[in-house]
């Protein structure tokens, strides 16, 4: 396994990339969107999917099918909500990766935890950053994936690519943040679980 990884002309300890990281799931530590409200919250988890390309490191990312019930056409992790049968966060988030992208468990090793994201619709989210070796093959469920691409990693975490943007959601008003990468926009709780990693990252001076 490498032990760093090329951003734009600096490198990424791997090391110290997993000493932002919790080294298991935790409650007491978390972000919470605007808009949480007293009731409980449904757990789920998301897969946080660094590919470790030669060229540079990158993020993948699905776009979902117009047509589903909840965030038709967002740009997400791969994830969803925690089964009876999930034995943890990790198993959660490999599984809905599986099922939803094709993406094999032997090639993903999972190196640590965000802070659990409370959102505004209700969820409690645990982010699971995990490296992905490539050469692997990827199969869409085409019924919730309307696209799968990636971004490189050092234009996510550069700060000057990360929008503030505020709207009227579910009739209250809504900060939230935002990204541009070409024709995608990512927003809402995936962007706020990636500034969460770009604010760790950068408070640790991970980048040199």
């Amino acid at each position: 396994m490498k032990t760093e990884l090329k951003i734009g002309e600096g490198t990424i300890d791997l090391e110290r990339l997993r000493s932002v990281l919790h080294p298991s799931p935790v409650r007491h530590a978390f972000v919470q969107e605007d808009g949480v409200g007293d009731g409980e919250l449904i757990s789920a988890s998301v897969l946080f999917p660094i590919v470790l390309r030669e060229e540079q490191p990158s993020v993948l990312f699905t776009q979902r099918t117009p047509h589903l019930k909840h965030h038709p056409g967002q740009i997400s992790f791969p994830g969803g909500r925690v089964e009876p049968e999930d034995t943890s966060p990790a198993h959660t988030a490999l599984r809905e990766a599986n099922e939803e992208i094709g993406l094999a468990p032997q090639h993903v090793e999972v190196v640590g935890y965000l802070p659990e994201y409370r959102t505004g619709t209700g969820y409690r989210v645990t982010p699971v950053v995990a490296l992905v070796t490539p050469p692997f093959e990827l199969r869409r469920d085409p019924h919730e994936v309307a696209e799968i691409f990636e971004v490189p990693l050092a234009f996510l975490l550069d700060p000057a690519n990360i929008e503030r943007h505020s709207s009227v959601l579910g009739g209250r008003l809504r900060n939230y943040f935002a990204m541009r990468f070409g024709d995608y926009f990512i927003w809402g709780v995936t962007a706020g679980i990636i500034v969460t990693l770009a604010r760790a990252m950068a408070d640790r001076s991970v980048v040199s």
